[in-house]
């Protein structure tokens, strides 16, 4: 099954420009070293929370942005037999490819799809979340992402993944549990709806908000703490096939 490593961190929004050649150089490493795809959004409708939110999980500090980034590995054996030789590839190396933003903030983890609708597609946009979910309410959460996932493609998206933890290390200052204040007993997913533009995504979630379908799922997990928000990819990339 794939795997996915998530990335969160908070990026000077001066550093744009440099994060991209950062994050590419990075990518084509991680591709040569087995990795099948990566992405890398930009925020552009990051709303700040009171409580959570992408800015307040990687403390981002005026004139920061957030950025929402996934790596898709064939699968979690390719995954665990390969990510520190890309870690360790000079291309990588922050002597030779310096970070543009503050690594300390980073916050990454593994993934493992729990269901994936629709395929992606160049350019778009992205809608990201974070969701704290009980252990034992993974099998509900599945039948609620079959349930309402659906609606999302039916309202124009055109790639809906659901990916529930794998491997999320603590962190220092940062990590995925802090980000929505998981507790012992939650596991932590990791989504994302791609949509064709902006435009759609608008229109789109202005229909689903309305979809009674939608209101009528009862709900697995404290929405309360679920954080999300809109990237613009700036970096795609893949391995040809």
């Amino acid at each position: 099954m794939t795997c996915i490593t998530g990335f969160i961190a908070a990026v000077p929004t001066a550093n744009r420009d440099a994060f991209i050649i950062h994050a590419d150089l990075a990518a084509s490493a991680f591709l040569d070293h087995g990795l099948s795809a990566a992405m890398e959004g930009w925020g552009e409708d990051v709303p700040v929370g009171e409580a959570h939110s992408f800015p307040k999980a990687v403390l981002a500090e005026a004139g920061e942005s957030v950025i929402f980034s996934f790596y898709r590995w064939p699968d979690r054996d390719a995954q665990e037999r390969n990510f520190q030789a890309a870690m360790d590839d000079p291309r990588v190396d922050p002597a030779r490819n310096p970070m543009p933003f503050d690594g300390r903030r980073v916050i990454w983890g593994h993934f493992e799809p729990l269901l994936e609708l629709g395929a992606p597609g160049p350019g778009g946009f992205f809608d990201g979340f974070v969701i704290p979910v009980p252990c034992a309410a993974r099998d509900d959460f599945a039948a609620y992402a079959r349930a309402c996932d659906p609606v999302f493609l039916e309202h124009g998206a055109s790639w809906v993944a659901e990916c529930w933890e794998l491997d999320i290390p603590d962190g220092k200052i940062t990590d995925f549990r802090n980000a929505v204040a998981a507790r012992p007993d939650e596991a932590v997913v990791f989504a994302w709806v791609q949509w064709p533009d902006r435009n759609a995504r608008d229109e789109g979630n202005a229909r689903i908000c309305t979809d009674p379908r939608l209101s009528g799922q009862s709900c697995p997990f404290d929405m309360t703490r679920m954080i999300w928000g809109g990237f613009t990819p700036v970096v795609q990339a893949s391995r040809p096939v």
